[in-house]
């Protein structure tokens, strides 16, 4: 027996980590302002659209091919950053990653031109494509698998607090000091929120730990191969549902405020000012979908129940209101609509992180969610440029915008379908990890 062979039998097991609530949801505040910033950055397009048409003389087409070039390489910057942080801390991975939102915000504002914006919506996209896994993997290091869905929940939410709280802020910036400003401001608050979490981002007591670290401490946690993670019915299940929940994200962040300005008849002001009203139901379902879960599955409940059925059900509700707004008479009830449908749809976002989470060991779960997330977001290639056509051939904007809505919300309810059959992350956990600990 070698010597570190004898270090290996002789060194005590690793302590079990301590729930450390306050720090735990300090941590989370912190990266929920992370994912409002993100948002932020992702949302200005739909706020600037129309201007932005008019001074560069852009086409609807245009305006949608630029969004969906957001997602270009959105989806393996997502995949290498995930499984680079297996490696590097995760505060470190977010600290650089909200450095390079700030700078890509740059190229826009010294050349004004369709190539420029292009060009910076692009490098934008691959700077945030990771920004999701990596922040429910930055939250998950401070809270056991059972406690998970609210934190992802609350992580989600800064979509909505994006729309809600800074979109109408971004809009009058827009409209007082022209779409430049909004960009600005985006720059100058992404760099102030790395100052602060420099100060206040620090490993959590769940995260396996890496490089030295790792090598030194035998925590009794071992790899399983990544493909028995993502060829699971749970991981299957999720990314299906979620993809066609994504798709309609990305439409509703480039075209609901040219929706309600052009398709239904508000002014600029109001159409950025209810760019938020479908985020409120999404936060509010989003968060107690998350505290209701988290609280089923640590009383015993099935976590097939609540973390399979019941964003399943949300998903058929939600894509169903969508397909029927073609036959919805009434500007403000086709508001009504779309906010109702968007808050069912997006429930199921931070279950399924929740639902990857618990079927990975501790120390692949950045590397799953990358994966997971970059498959989700896949369908923003494609879903805003796809709805820019429709609007630009139907014999109104307001037609063009419905049948997107339509078609998107039929494909969400075959995402619900297929969530229904596959996801059960108690069944896959026990399969995957078996003994492993995670």
């Amino acid at each position: 027996m070698t010597a570190g062979n004898l270090d290996r039998v002789v060194s005590p097991p690793a302590a079990q980590p301590v729930f450390r609530p306050a720090m735990a949801w300090t941590i989370t505040a912190m990266l929920v302002l992370f994912m409002i910033v993100n948002w932020a950055d992702k949302a200005v397009l739909g706020i600037v659209a129309q201007p932005l048409k008019a001074e560069l003389g852009l086409s609807s087409a245009e305006i949608g091919f630029i969004g969906s070039a957001f997602f270009f390489l959105y989806s393996i910057s997502g995949v290498a950053v995930g499984f680079l942080a297996n490696k590097v801390k995760t505060k470190w991975v977010l600290l650089g990653l909200a450095v390079l939102w700030s700078l890509t915000q740059v190229p826009v504002l010294l050349s004004a031109t369709g190539a420029a914006l292009l060009i910076s919506r692009i490098a934008l996209g691959a700077a945030e494509g990771p920004a999701t896994a990596m922040a429910n993997a930055g939250t998950f290091e401070w809270f056991p698998k059972e406690k998970r869905s609210l934190p992802s929940a609350w992580l989600s939410s800064g979509a909505s607090i994006a729309k809600i709280a800074v979109a109408p802020v971004l809009t009058l910036i827009v409209v007082t000091w022209g779409w430049r400003a909004a960009f600005v401001t985006l720059a100058l608050v992404g760099v102030v929120w790395c100052v602060a979490w420099l100060l206040i981002g620090r490993e959590g007591p769940y995260a396996t730990p890496r490089g030295k670290a790792a090598v030194q401490r035998d925590d009794g946690e071992t790899r399983v191969p990544f493909r028995k993670i993502a060829l699971s019915r749970s991981f299957i299940g999720g990314a299906v549902g979620t993809f066609m929940v994504y798709g309609m994200v990305s439409v509703v962040l480039t075209w609901l405020p040219s929706y309600f300005e052009v398709g239904l008849g508000f002014s600029r002001v109001q159409a950025g000012t209810m760019f938020g009203l479908p985020s409120i139901t999404g936060m509010i379902a989003m968060v107690g979908a998350g505290w209701l879960t988290d609280r089923m599955i640590s009383r015993g409940s099935s976590a097939r129940v609540q973390r399979g059925l019941l964003p399943a059900v949300s998903l058929l509700l939600g894509g169903g209101l969508l397909a029927a707004l073609p036959y919805v008479g009434g500007a403000w009830a086709a508001v009504t609509v779309v906010v109702v449908a968007y808050g069912f749809m997006v429930v199921s976002l931070p279950v399924m992180n929740a639902v990857v989470s618990q079927i990975s060991p501790t120390r692949q779960q950045p590397g799953a969610l990358g994966f997971f997330l970059a498959l989700q977001t896949l369908s923003g290639l494609f879903a805003p440029a796809l709805t820019g056509a429709l609007v630009d051939v139907a014999p109104t904007p307001g037609a063009g915008y419905a049948q997107a809505f339509q078609l998107f919300g039929v494909t969400v309810v075959v995402g619900g379908i297929v969530m229904a059959l596959l996801v059960d992350p108690d069944r896959d956990a026990r399969r995957i990890l078996g003994g492993v600990r995670g």
